[in-house]
């Protein structure tokens, strides 16, 4: 893992946002988790490549890892807000974003609801309307208990950050009743400023079809011999389930460097 050069706390009201801030230089790129995981648990592998030539801040979202939960449910809105208050706090104007699932989620509505905040984002294993997730995806989070996920990474991790290690399954209940805010228009889709990398794995919970009308929308699907590659672009990782999206690290810190730097 990259050293660590700060951490804090962002106090956000009654929610106290834990941060990371790794590396140097360049527009700094922000990480955002998804749903039961950490920064530590979906970055931790790539973080060494993605701050060998940048600044990159992570943080952990309501309830997740070192961040405190508070009487509020999970929702995609809310989530934002913090994001926008956490780089508010630390003065930065700009960022490349790059966030999984619920952290993708987050990312492209950053890009829509504050376009001067986003350079850049990278949108993973995320959609942008109910329709493009599976069915038995919010079926079995909604469902989820302690038991279930016993023994997982997960599990461990969050006994060992948490403030109030024993509200496990209270996280599970939020994250199975997350307000996903409302859908995107197909306006939405193509009308943001932010050229994205859009990457879904090929068995995911986010459906096939639906990053394939994601890049559409963007002005993707050409023939970038004739008219150019656009700027918005899709990567379907090979063998790829929605937990395992970003596990493959060189394949995913090249990916994502490559599109940061073109």
């Amino acid at each position: 893992m990259s050293t660590t050069t700060t951490t804090g706390y962002a106090p956000l009201g009654d929610l106290q946002m834990y941060y990371e801030i790794h590396g140097e230089g360049g527009v700094p790129l922000l990480l955002l988790h998804g749903g039961l995981f950490d920064i530590d648990l979906q970055f931790g592998a790539l973080l060494p490549d993605l701050a060998a030539g940048r600044t990159v801040i992570a943080a952990d979202f309501q309830g997740h890892g070192r961040t405190n939960d508070i009487d509020r449910p999970l929702s995609i809105p809310e989530l934002t807000g913090d994001v926008v208050a956490l780089l508010a706090h630390l003065g930065i104007a700009q960022v490349d974003v790059f966030g999984f699932s619920v952290g993708g989620a987050v990312a492209l509505t950053l890009a829509i609801r504050h376009p001067e905040l986003v350079r850049r984002a990278v949108v993973s294993s995320a959609a942008f309307t109910p329709d493009g997730m599976r069915p038995e995806n919010s079926e079995a989070v909604g469902a989820m208990t302690v038991d279930m996920i016993e023994g997982t990474p997960m599990a461990d991790s969050y006994r060992a950050k948490s403030p109030h290690p024993e509200r496990l399954q209270g996280l599970l209940d939020k994250l199975g009743t997350l307000d996903p805010g409302p859908a995107w228009s197909e306006a939405d889709i193509a009308g943001y400023a932010a050229p994205t990398l859009y990457t879904v794995g090929d068995c995911d919970a986010v459906r096939l079809e639906h990053a394939l009308r994601f890049l559409r929308l963007r002005g993707g699907d050409v023939n970038g011999d004739f008219v150019g590659v656009p700027a918005t672009q899709l990567a379907v990782l090979p063998g790829t389930t929605h937990f395992g999206g970003i596990a493959r690290t060189a394949l995913a810190a090249d990916m994502v460097t490559t599109f940061l730097d073109a």
